[in-house]
């Protein structure tokens, strides 16, 4: 086996994919690994912020299942979308199509603006010095997605709730999450998918295929709305699937996706600690 196929097959298994994939045995598990963590935490709630994409669409429809898995066992439970728009998302009318086939049974809307600005305007006032604006705003979208889990966790300690992730194996490849960001979370219930059977999920469950297919985009970047997250890869999601379900993959390709891996182990890695003997 060569180096590539050798780190091709090490990294797939590091992330939890499995060979075999069926979307019905995956909802039913998914949503069962919710509710068990529900009910063995001792909380009443779920708690995920709703951008307008397929991940947290999924990751909702799959709370909102869990939530009433533990009603049915007599239990309170809830699930709690969150709005967490940075003054005026440009696709808000994707969040509330979402919002519509999701059904929470609480919607919140928090704006992370005010905050986030806030915070700006203080490191900018102490002299700190923040770079290009090109710079500033890529440093002020990791400051968005921290923003929007600090608001979910305070949701969550207020609704005794547990906070849904949507992270999966495609964005886990390629460390494409915030550290201590959207990577924070009690619960992922999309672990070890890749992005294309996250889709399947979403069309098993009834989801649009207008919202299922739409292009992926983190949006944290206020000079670039909407930029797609293959633009920041260099490779597309399907060769990112393809990499992680064993597939054949270009050279080049693999070769920008193994390398991703191993630049951002650090942002799947517990803090370092020294060791104590």
């Amino acid at each position: 086996m060569s180096a590539s196929l050798y780190a091709q097959s090490a990294i797939s298994l590091s992330l939890g994919v499995r060979a075999a994939f069926d979307a019905a045995t995956e909802i039913a598990a998914r949503t069962r690994f919710l509710a068990d963590c529900l009910v063995r935490a001792n909380r009443r709630s779920l708690v995920l912020g709703i951008s307008g994409g397929v991940d947290s669409l999924v990751s909702a429809l799959l709370g909102q299942r869990a939530v009433k898995e533990v009603r049915q066992q007599g239990r309170e439970a809830s699930f709690i979308a969150v709005r967490l728009p940075y003054g005026t998302q440009a696709d808000e009318a994707d969040a509330q199509k979402c919002l519509r086939v999701i059904q929470p049974d609480i919607t919140l809307v928090v704006d992370i603006k005010p905050a986030a600005d806030a915070l700006r305007d203080s490191l900018q006032a102490s002299g700190m010095a923040m770079g290009s604006p090109s710079e500033l705003d890529f440093l002020m979208g990791n400051v968005k997605a921290r923003q929007r889990m600090v608001a979910q966790y305070a949701i969550a300690g207020a609704q005794a709730g547990l906070v849904i992730g949507t992270d999966h194996a495609a964005e886990a490849l390629m460390g494409f999450f915030t550290k201590f960001g959207d990577g924070a979370a009690d619960v992922t219930p999309l672990s070890g998918l890749t992005k294309r059977r996250v889709r399947a999920l979403g069309q098993a469950m009834g989801a649009p295929d207008a919202l299922v297919f739409k292009t992926p985009t983190a949006d944290l970047e206020s000079l670039k709305p909407l930029k797609p997250d293959e633009e920041a890869f260099g490779v597309s999601y399907e060769q990112i699937d393809d990499f992680l379900e064993g597939k054949p993959v270009d050279a080049g390709a693999a070769e920008i996706m193994i390398n991703a891996f191993r630049s951002t182990a650090h942002k799947r890695a517990l803090p370092l600690a020294p060791l104590v003997l």
